[in-house]
């Protein structure tokens, strides 16, 4: 029994996804289990459909299990959610490999970058170009390319590298002994807007998703279009953010600059130009493009606004505190019975489970609660609070 790990979102899960799955089968897993974001997702937005149905498409396209990665995990930067996915996967304790997607397949090169970005040296010169106004992303890489070359330097390049990098430094932080099965990412770039052959990138099937352009279709397996057209006609896909726009707008203009202060990834007066802006932003890409400077990214704004919407602090994302269950199949049930003896976290099937935790996991499943009833004001249908509770968990 070989068991692989992957963190992912699968939003939703596509060809490229799919293709991944099949390499791990072909360097020999027989069991496959993925850390995937909830209903809130790593970009700062909605997933297009929730998260039950995405692991149903998962399993469908080959994935046994999935556990799911705690929503302040999941809206983080790279480095907080690559900590949350592989602290899910390796606290299972019968994992035997990650295996990811990256620009690079070169596991000598990835491991020199994240030699690099852990470099006390790299962080000075990081501190440094920061004081000058730039954004973090061009620091490290200014940083990184003075010190390890430009050969280093090219592999932060790429976002999927980049989670490599930090799947890396998560892997040497626990002395996990997880293997590592880094793969080259095929088809189109991780936002690009154009497809190759049948792969597309998730930014544009989700674009096509959004305008019922079932050319969407060609790029995910049959399994994918099935589960995506079943929740488009109960009304829970697809899921869009603008719907609850002015539920977030409200819940951003009862905030103070201090409130803002207190969430994650906010520094150095950050809060004060948040606030103003909140004060005029009449839609939401009108306040990150208020708020966006060189040094503050479109995507670092966006996160700290839905961490604002979701209340979510940066205590809450000290530790993974359970490994909660989506779905799974016969194979995945043959982890979950494997992970009995061997996990360090407790396992959670029900909800009703989370009452018998520690305060930590109660509060952490607070607030999932929490996120899902708001994701339930942006799905076509409105959704009743409670269902976390009331969905079922996905057997295949």
């Amino acid at each position: 029994m070989k068991t692989t790990g992957i963190v992912a979102e699968y939003n939703p899960f596509h060809n490229g996804h799919k293709a991944l799955v099949d390499r791990c089968r072909e360097n020999g897993a027989t069991h496959i289990v993925a850390a995937m974001s909830g209903n809130f997702v790593q970009r700062g937005s909605v997933a297009i459909m929730d998260k039950r149905a995405r692991a149903a498409a998962a399993i469908r396209g080959g994935v046994d299990l999935v556990l799911e990665l705690p929503v302040p995990f999941a809206v983080a930067t790279a480095e907080v959610f690559a900590r949350g996915g592989v602290t899910v996967l390796d606290s299972l304790g019968c994992v035997d490999a990650l295996a990811f997607g990256a620009e690079c397949e070169d596991l000598a090169l990835l491991k020199k970058a994240a030699e690099a970005v852990t470099d006390p040296k790299v962080d000075e010169l990081i501190k440094t170009e920061l004081s000058g106004g730039v954004s973090y992303p061009t620091a490290r890489a200014y940083a990184v390319r003075s010190v390890y070359g430009a050969d280093i330097a090219d592999v932060l390049e790429g976002p999927n590298n980049i989670l490599a990098v930090e799947y890396l430094k998560e892997l040497e932080r626990r002395g996990s002994g997880m293997a590592v099965e880094p793969m080259e990412r095929v088809g189109s770039g991780h936002d690009g807007l154009t497809a190759t052959d049948e792969f597309a990138s998730a930014s544009m099937l989700r674009i096509l998703l959004e305008r019922g352009d079932e050319r969407a279709f060609d790029f995910m397996p049959a399994t994918t279009e099935v589960e995506f057209k079943r929740m488009v006609g109960v009304g829970r896909a697809p899921v869009k953010v603008e719907e609850s726009e002015r539920a977030i707008l409200s819940r951003l203009r009862m905030l103070t600059a201090e409130d803002i202060r207190k969430a994650p990834d906010v520094s150095e007066g950050l809060e004060n130009r948040i606030y103003n802006a909140i004060q005029s932003a009449t839609s939401l890409e009108e306040l990150y493009d208020i708020v966006k400077t060189k040094r503050y990214t479109h995507s670092r704004i966006r996160r700290i606004v839905t961490a604002l919407y979701l209340g979510i602090l940066p205590e809450d994302r000290e530790a993974v505190p359970y490994l909660r269950v989506l779905g799974f199949n016969d194979r995945g049930l043959e982890i979950l019975k494997a992970a009995k003896e061997t996990a360090s976290l407790p396992i959670i099937t029900k909800p009703s489970a989370i009452a018998g935790l520690d305060e930590k996991a109660r509060h952490t499943f607070e607030l999932e609660c929490r996120a899902t009833n708001l994701y339930n004001l942006a799905t076509p249908r409105i959704l009743p609070c409670g269902t976390e509770y009331s969905d079922e968990i996905v057997m295949l």
